[in-house]
């Protein structure tokens, strides 16, 4: 999915996060779509207390000053420079004079604008930057609590990166106008078909827990294990071996409106899954589970994928109820969608310039040839390109391998990060068995203090990986006892 949407910014397509539409209403031959813009509060917070505005816009402190600053420039420089050009067209003065006149004015015609263009440019230009002295400043990771425990309405639109889940505030409001909207909202998709009253479906979300082990246990099945398919429930809890080569169990199907389901103690659900599993692999070792999530599948009403235009109006075009096997089929999707804008009048010319392939940011190791792991500050190149050999042997993360030069490239693609969740799922930073352990290696603050030196921002800009988000498990880091 990071992919796909990675590939449609590097082909120009404008992608905005973190934004929840709140009404869509027809105008004419135009839909209006209005948004609320909102960040995380953390995030909020770090950037006022910068003097940044909480948009991500230009900073505050900067804003109202930096504009006074550059009228007064302006104001003062056109009326030197018109008097400038008055005394160089007059020809009752001296010729010499008159030179130097249009000489003194072309010369503050270029300080005007290189001062002006100075001030407009944003952030200063980051400089060599010693990575220690950031990764001392980070919080340490969260691995306990219940504090930022993930609801299952947050799974409608987000899950642990959700409004409620990170404290939204909001700051902005946006009006978007279009001729087609495609609706493609998830678990939300009917309540996005609601607001043009289209209540032709409803969504029926089904909660999917998994529990991942160590890779000492992926070697004991080298294919997916299926039970029998459950004729409500569908295929069942799963035995698999990840790419990586963890053993992977799940998922349940535990339908919301289901009360006694919906609300299994985490206890039951670990239970359930161990049990259900035990029967297709009897012999893994369940103490190597080292992390749990969930997941919610927008099943539909309607009992399978809606791919079709609204009976309320043409242009609006449904993409709703896709769970399982939705991702593997989105290609097949967006070509249907395509089909069905242009036969709504949508001309869809070729793309000659289109780029389909997007390159690779992981780099695969042969052991650990060419590579260095050491305390922060030993290995760790200063961020400017000329240091890239050394950024491509410095390990960030030990578990998984993950490279400084990793990082870097992803932070350098055309699509904006700032969370070491964005890295996560981009590296694997964090994935491995310690789960980012502050007593381990570390890897989370090395990430963190990556992204805040190449978006040249302070650590507390960068978003952390919550917890529990929607684990099971009683802790980030499980003890004898869990």
């Amino acid at each position: 999915a990071i992919a796909l949407c990675e590939n449609a910014v590097d082909n120009g397509v404008e992608l905005k996060i973190r934004r929840e539409v709140t009404d869509i209403t027809r105008k004419g031959g135009l839909f209006e779509v209005d948004v609320r813009h909102w960040e995380p509060n953390e995030y909020v917070g770090a950037r006022e207390k910068m003097g940044k505005s909480a948009d991500g816009s230009e900073p505050v402190s900067g804003s109202g000053g930096s504009l006074i600053y550059k009228s007064g420039i302006a104001v003062s420089s056109i009326s030197v420079m018109i008097k400038g050009i008055m005394m160089a067209l007059d020809q009752n003065v001296n010729d010499d004079i008159r030179f130097q006149s249009a000489m003194a004015t072309i010369f503050v015609a270029v300080v005007t604008a290189a001062l002006l263009l100075k001030s407009s440019s944003g952030t200063k230009k980051r400089g060599p930057t010693v990575l220690k002295d950031l990764v001392d400043k980070c919080s340490p990771p969260v691995g306990s609590g219940k504090d930022g425990n993930v609801e299952v309405t947050d799974m409608f639109t987000g899950g642990s990166g959700s409004w409620n889940a990170v404290k939204g505030v909001t700051v902005g409001r946006e009006n978007v106008k279009t001729r087609y909207v495609i609706n493609c909202a998830g678990s939300s998709s009917d309540k996005i078909a609601r607001m043009i009253g289209d209540d032709g479906f409803y969504i029926k979300p089904r909660l999917g827990d998994y529990l991942l082990l160590n890779r000492n246990q992926g070697h004991l099945t080298s294919h997916t294990i299926f039970p029998c398919p459950d004729p409500v429930l569908g295929k069942g809890v799963l035995v698999q071996t990840t790419l990586w080569g963890n053993l992977i169990l799940g998922p349940t199907a535990r339908d919301i409106h289901n009360e006694e389901a919906r609300d299994m103690s985490q206890a039951s659900v670990q239970e359930y899954i161990l049990s259900k599993c035990k029967k297709l692999c009897p012999y893994f070792d369940a103490k190597e589970t080292f992390h749990a999530f969930c997941g919610a599948r927008a099943k539909s009403s309607r009992g399978d994928w809606i791919i079709e235009p609204s009976v309320k109006d043409g242009n609006f075009i449904h993409v709703a109820g896709i769970d399982s096997p939705g991702l593997a089929g989105s290609p097949a999707i967006a070509l249907e969608v395509v089909r069905i804008l242009q036969e709504a009048g949508l001309e869809t010319p070729q793309n000659k310039s289109f780029n389909p392939n997007r390159a690779p940011i992981i780099t695969p190791k042969a052991g650990m040839r060419g590579l260095k792991m050491g305390p922060v500050g030993k290995n760790d190149s200063n961020g400017m390109d000329a240091e890239k050999a050394k950024m491509a042997s410095n390990v960030i993360c030990k578990c998984e391998k993950v490279t400084e030069l990793e990082v870097v490239t992803a932070l350098r693609r055309s699509l904006p990060l700032d969370s070491t969740q964005a890295i996560r799922k981009r590296t694997r930073a964090g994935m491995g068995h310690c789960q980012g352990d502050p007593d381990n290696y570390n890897c989370e603050c090395r990430v963190k203090a990556i992204i805040a030196r190449e978006n040249n921002v302070s650590v507390d800009e960068v978003g952390s990986r919550p917890w529990p988000a929607t684990s099971t498990l009683s802790q980030r880091w499980i003890d004898d006892d869990e």
